[in-house]
């Protein structure tokens, strides 16, 4: 589609899923299953989804293992080190996808909510100022996911593609059987090519599916956010435009009356949002500050090839955290900004039962939209400040107790 006939075309919503519903379906994950004509496809993306998802749980078991075999000696602790962070995206994954399964009747409620609600014209979408919202949100796109790939990519084939150079290029006389992940194996993974083989392309598509998990969950957040904020814009532009002609007392209070509605159905839509990640972006914000510690250790104590490949990980982990807190924030302010709108009408040429209705919807909007990990307060800028800063704390920590040791 060129750039003249993306301007006569409307953008639809699902235009605006395409990226994490197509990521979703590459791991067997179909959102839109109950829409599915063709039952036989359903069910064999399912069965992809569960085998994927239960050989990705052994390799993470297969993880754990190695972390608690390292940490028993303090000479190969530096290996609990480098394989924690790997196990805290591992978790965080998972978890992220148990809770999209577990709550997947919610999801689907709360994307067809939005689809009905989405404008369907051209010039409706010129009106909600959609093109400025979609914009940034793109741009947020392409870089998260270009770091997720970046990520797991590096991890997964960097050892094969150094050991086929230094094999076929450099004259090397033995080929280095070396995964990207350190992971134990009941079995000698390494004693032949083909055991070998397996096992990687094996431990490849393990971390492909917990980069995905990983990037879709987030990228759905950022569609879901991007629209309520659209919406909660909306409802300011259309409330800080209104005429409030005191002789039109009637088509005012309709007005207002819808205006209150559509209000309180985006307020609904957050609390959807709230069950639908609360509980993920608590582990991801806990996981996250220690992942962020370890990485940067494993930075400032590695050598030149790993800390490349573990700078890639460590700016994944900063960017997704920064992304969740940026929409967070932009959420309370979009939601803030309809009180301001509210009370910048001319509001006293209109009757007192408008008036106090005003009130009320400016009252309610004092409470802002938020996103709510629970014991956490809400999700904003200020979060991710105190995030850094305790990974910060845990990385000084871990510092001044590797160098005691």
């Amino acid at each position: 589609m060129d750039k003249e006939e993306e301007e006569t075309t409307p953008r639809t919503f699902e235009d605006m899923m395409r990226v994490p519903v197509q990521f979703y379906r590459s791991i067997g994950e179909d959102i839109y299953a109950h829409r599915s004509k063709n039952p036989l496809k359903s069910l064999l993306l399912k069965i992809y989804l569960y085998a994927g998802f239960i050989n990705f749980n052994l390799l993470v078991i297969g993880e754990l293992v190695f972390f608690y075999k390292s940490i028993q000696d303090f000479d190969t602790i530096r290996l609990a080190i480098a394989v924690a962070p790997c196990i805290g995206f591992s978790l965080v994954s998972d978890f992220k996808q148990f809770a999209m399964a577990y709550r997947k009747q919610l999801l689907v409620q709360l994307l067809d909510e939005l689809e009905d609600m989405h404008p369907k014209s051209i010039q409706k979408q010129k009106e909600y100022q959609m093109p400025d919202f979609e914009k940034t949100m793109k741009r947020v796109i392409n870089i998260f996911t270009f770091l997720c790939l970046a990520y797991t990519t590096t991890f997964s084939f960097y050892p094969a593609i150094k050991a086929t150079v230094k094999y076929n290029f450099l004259g090397y006389d033995t080929f280095d059987r070396n995964f990207g992940f350190l992971i134990w194996f009941p079995f000698d993974a390494t004693s032949n090519n083909l055991i070998y083989w397996i096992t990687y392309w094996d431990i490849a598509h393990g971390a492909y599916l917990a980069g995905i998990a990983f990037l879709c969950a987030d990228l759905l957040l950022v569609v879901v956010i991007t629209q309520i904020c659209m919406h909660f814009n909306y409802i300011s532009i259309r409330l800080e435009n209104h005429p409030c002609n005191p002789e039109e007392d009637k088509e005012n209070i309709e007005f207002l009356v819808w205006i209150i509605r559509y209000h309180d159905k985006c307020l609904t839509l957050c609390e959807h949002v709230n069950s639908l990640y609360s509980f993920s972006l608590l582990l991801n914000f806990l996981m996250a500050s220690m992942q962020i510690c370890f990485i940067a250790f494993q930075v400032t104590e590695s050598t030149v090839e790993v800390i490349i490949i573990y700078c890639i990980f460590l700016m994944t982990s900063m960017v997704q955290v920064f992304m969740v807190c940026f929409y967070g924030d932009s959420l309370i302010a979009a939601s803030l900004k309809v009180g301001d709108a509210a009370y910048n009408q001319k509001w006293f040429q209109c009757s007192k039962t408008y008036c106090h209705m005003l009130k009320l919807l400016i009252m309610r909007s004092q409470k802002p939209a938020s996103i709510r990990p629970p014991t956490f307060p809400p999700i904003s800028l200020v979060t991710y400040m105190k995030v850094i800063s305790m990974s910060y704390q845990f990385f000084a920590l871990l510092r001044t107790t590797y160098k005691d040791g």
